[in-house]
């Protein structure tokens, strides 16, 4: 007995969707290690429900393919194929956040931040495997906020930062 083509040809689909969204977690997966997001590498890598050494082993395989990413594209060409890869399935909200995109959501860590909300913090942090964009719009926002920062508070805070005991002279 064979299958007709319409059975074929729905197979090919489903095969074709899951192919997609299997680069797509493996992309989502990579931007996070490339990218030193601990939070949301560590959630992609809880969905494969793996013991010790298969998550010892899905590392492994994370730094080679970043090795091989990184030796093969600019960083930024690089990041961009794999965002492509993200995108090209639709599967949730897995979506990589693009700078466009980044925007509300620096605005939602701001609030969560000066609510001193850390497991806002986290899950915003966490479901963001690619953490550029979002920290970037960050930096744009707090570049725009300092203006509004008496110099005191702005020196305070930047000796802070720099590990200095007190406030520096100035």
């Amino acid at each position: 007995m064979g299958v007709n083509k319409q059975e074929s040809g729905d197979r090919a689909e489903e095969s074709e969707g899951q192919v997609a969204e299997a680069k797509a977690r493996a992309a989502r997966l990579l931007l996070a290690f490339r990218h030193g997001n601990q939070l949301a590498y560590d959630a992609l890598v809880a969905e494969f429900d793996a013991d010790e050494p298969t998550t010892d082993l899905v590392s492994a395989l994370c730094w080679v393919a970043n090795e091989a990413v990184r030796k093969a594209y600019l960083p930024e060409a690089g990041d961009r194929v794999l965002r492509h890869l993200v995108r090209r399935a639709d599967f949730g909200d897995r979506s990589v956040l693009t700078e466009d995109g980044a925007g509300p959501e620096a605005a939602r860590l701001l609030e969560a931040v000066a609510a001193e909300d850390v497991r806002a913090v986290q899950e915003l942090v966490r479901g963001t495997p690619d953490t550029t964009f979002l920290l970037g719009k960050l930096v744009l926002a707090v570049a725009m906020m300092l203006p509004d920062i008496p110099a005191p508070v702005l020196r305070e805070a930047v000796g802070e930062l720099r590990g200095e005991s007190g406030t520096p002279p100035g």
